[in-house]
This record gives structure tokens, C-alpha cells and sequence, in this order.
């Protein structure tokens, strides 16, 4: 009783599902992502074993198509399942059982699978291909987000409305660089609100900043670098700090800072900035003493 979106950012190979619905925690039974290998959504008398097993085909060699063929000819309960599936390839499957309650139906294409059941009709998903199709420039997040609150416009779930999820992973893009894992279900899901995909939006941009690394970056002017010493002395961080050039004691106490505001991703060393993280802080704080 649910719409998803599973797509593939052709240019970086990233992969995701961004999924809403009305029923708890969505998130928690639809989404699968694995870097490199593929992405499932899984619903409709939710078979939660496809995600995994899903995973585990498209690594094995298996296709999209051949993946949900296995899946037709194994699970008993087929016919009142919905699912779609993209492959690091970029080859895609949506499948809906005969069983599902009305509107149901899909879209697959390269790159991208869209489904959904119990939908106020059609439009919900040809409002999601219209958003996908129109936002090739955006980031994955981004353009499963714009789908999916596309859907929601369009009517979404005729039932109403509860819970979102958005899930993707990309080469590198984890914490630190250290895994895929990039936009992760703990993070970015509204388990039980009344406008799922608007809270959504909020935890995405709050996951762009605090987890994005700078895209630029630019010396402190002499007056922002006055500004942050004034506000790291402020805030307790340093007890003291010398006027002029950017010093070690300085660069501390500053570090010191951006950790406390989980700021650890957009930190660049040596007296040079993040004008993301900046703004942030000067909006926090205030830009005058």
C-alpha cells in the first residue's frame, strides 16, 4: 500500500529508493541499496526477503529481468506483491501482481522503476516519471526526492498519508569517505508524521549539511576571521586568540567548534572555509558579538 521510486544516477553510478506511504515506518520494509550492485523496493503484502535476496542475485550476474522472474516463479504469494528493482547497469524491472488493490500499476526504463498500489490513480506515477525525467541535472537524492513529492502532489497513497523513507549509497559517499552507505534509512526516514515527504525534504537538507563535503572553498577576510574568534572565545572554546594571520591555537579551537555542530565533513584546515558551513554558523550564532 505504498509508491516508490528506484533509480541510478548514470554519470556517478549512485543508486537508490525513495518510498511513501500510510503505514508505520515504510522505511523499515521497503527500501534496499547496495553500492555498486542495485537497488530494491519491495511491497504490497510486503515480501521483505526480496530486498536481500534481490541484492544477492543482481551480484550473483543476474539482470533485473531475470531477478524478477525468479522472484514470479518462487514466492507462493506473487500475485498481490509489487516490487521494482535497478541494477548497477542501470537495467530495470517493475513488476505488479494481479492482486493488488486498485490503482495499481508501474513504469520501468533505464535507470529508474516506479510502482505503486492503492493510489488515488494513474497520475501518481506518471507525475513521478514526469519529476524523474525533469531532473536529470540534480543529485540522486534530490531527484528520487522531487519524484516522490511529485507522487504525493499527484494524490500518492488514496489512503492518506504516514511515513517516508529515502535510501541511497555511491562509491565513497559514506562517512568519511569510508563506505557507499550515503543517504541511510536511520537518517533520512519519517516513521510516523502527517506530511512524510515534506519532513523528508527537511532531513535531507539537514543531512546536506551536515554530511555533504564542500564543493568550495575560500579564505577567511580578515573581518569573518575577527567574527570567529570572537565567537569561539564566546562559546568557550578558546580563552584567548591573537588578532592577525590564522594560528594553530586558532585552528583548534575552530575544530574544536565544528565538531560540536557535527560540522566534521565540511571542515577545511588552515584558515580556508566552507561558505555552506559558514552561513550556517553565522545564522546560528549571529554575525555581530
Amino acid at each position: 500500500m505504498t509508491f516508490s521510486i528506484v533509480g541510478r544516477d548514470a554519470r556517478t553510478g549512485d543508486l537508490g529508493v525513495a518510498v511513501a506511504s500510510k503505514f508505520l515506518a515504510v522505511g523499515a520494509l521497503v527500501p534496499f541499496v547496495q553500492g555498486g550492485v542495485g537497488a530494491v523496493a519491495t511491497q504490497s503484502y510486503v515480501n521483505p526477503t526480496f530486498g536481500p535476496e534481490g541484492l544477492r542475485l543482481l551480484s550473483s550476474g543476474l539482470d533485473a529481468q531475470a531477478v524478477s522472474a525468479h522472484f514470479q516463479a518462487t514466492d507462493p504469494g506473487i500475485a498481490q506483491r509489487q516490487f521494482g528493482l535497478v541494477a548497477a547497469s542501470g537495467d530495470s524491472a517493475t513488476f505488479t501482481g494481479p492482486g493488488c488493490h486498485a490503482w495499481a500499476g508501474g513504469y520501468a526504463a533505464p535507470d529508474v522503476a516506479i510502482q505503486g498500489n492503492i493510489l488515488a490513480g494513474a497520475g501518481v506515477v506518471t507525475a513521478m516519471r514526469a519529476a524523474w525525467e525533469a531532473g536529470t541535472d540534480l543529485p540522486l537524492p534530490r531527484r528520487l526526492l522531487a519524484a516522490l513529492m511529485a507522487g504525493d502532489a499527484a494524490g500518492g497513497d488514496s489512503r492518506g498519508r504516514q511515513s517516508a523513507a529515502l535510501l541511497c549509497a555511491g562509491p565513497g559517499r559514506g562517512y568519511g569517505g569510508l563506505t557507499d552507505d550515503w543517504v541511510n534509512q536511520g537518517t533520512l526516514r519519517a516513521d510516523d508524521h502527517a506530511a512524510p515527504c515534506a519532513e523528508l525534504a527537511r532531513l535531507l537538507d539537514v543531512h546536506d549539511l551536515l554530511f555533504t563535503r564542500p564543493e568550495t572553498t575560500r579564505p577567511l577576510t580578515p573581518g569573518q576571521l575577527d567574527w570567529l574568534r570572537a565567537l569561539l572565545v564566546r562559546q568557550g572554546y578558546a580563552a584567548a586568540l591573537p588578532a592577525g594571520p590564522w594560528d594553530a591555537d586558532t585552528e583548534a579551537a575552530a575544530w574544536a567548534l565544528f565538531g560540536t555542530e557535527n560540522l566534521e565533513e565540511r571542515w577545511v584546515p588552515g584558515g580556508q572555509v566552507d561558505p555552506v558551513a559558514l552561513a550556517y554558523l553565522q545564522q546560528r550564532y549571529g554575525t555581530e558579538g
